[in-house]
């Protein structure tokens, strides 16, 4: 379906093997990105839930955190989970000394916000934009989305109204896992994007 369509996986950290084998059976072109001429290579990226400092950090080491910004601005579509959608988001708002993002997407969001490892939690989520059924959703340690600009379309919340997935243009990004309860629609969505750019 989508056999010449290469999308990158952000591969310093988290788990980049459960998103490359979701991507890889929807038929995407899969390359784990290290270096800038990889990324340069590739028409769409995912950035992994993980940590997002110990991301932000290898990024800078590797020589990554440009290259990242500059493709966003440029227009490559971006689908971050979890780490991800904080890597996205134009303001951390308690991230650790020296924490950076990778920027582009007009939210903020808080890092931890349902508390340590042992208060993860799954739950079923309405999303409209994806349709029937709800999506099963994994939050392990995850972040919130605080607000969000005029842009930015909010594509889910929890009961209690608090904001876990968004778009901007072809930035996309969860707060929670769907790579790990096998949920499809979010990458298929995001794929869709990178091939409507490669296509324009």
């Amino acid at each position: 379906m989508a056999g010449s369509t290469r999308v990158g996986v952000l591969a310093l950290q988290g788990d980049v093997r459960e998103h490359a084998a979701l991507l890889a059976g929807l038929g995407a072109d899969v390359v784990l990105v290290r270096r800038p001429q990889e990324l340069a290579a590739v028409d769409g990226l995912v950035i992994p839930g993980g940590e997002s400092s110990v991301i932000d950090k290898l990024s800078r080491i590797f020589g990554m955190r440009e290259p990242i910004r500059a493709a966003i601005t440029a227009g490559l579509p971006v689908y971050g989970t979890c780490a991800g959608l904080i890597l996205l988001a134009d303001t951390v708002l308690d991230g650790i000394d020296g924490q950076q993002s990778f920027g582009g997407m007009d939210i903020a969001v808080r890092r931890n916000a349902f508390g340590r490892q042992t208060e993860s939690f799954e739950t079923e989520i309405a999303v409209p934009v994806l349709g029937d059924p709800p999506v099963h959703a994994t939050f392990i340690r995850a972040p919130i989305v605080e607000r969000v600009g005029a842009d930015v379309d909010v594509l889910a919340s929890l009961a209690d109204g608090t904001i876990v997935a968004v778009q901007q243009g072809a930035l996309l990004g969860t707060s929670f896992h769907p790579e790990v309860d096998g949920e499809t629609r979010f990458h298929a969505r995001f794929l869709e994007t990178v091939r409507g750019r490669v296509a324009g």
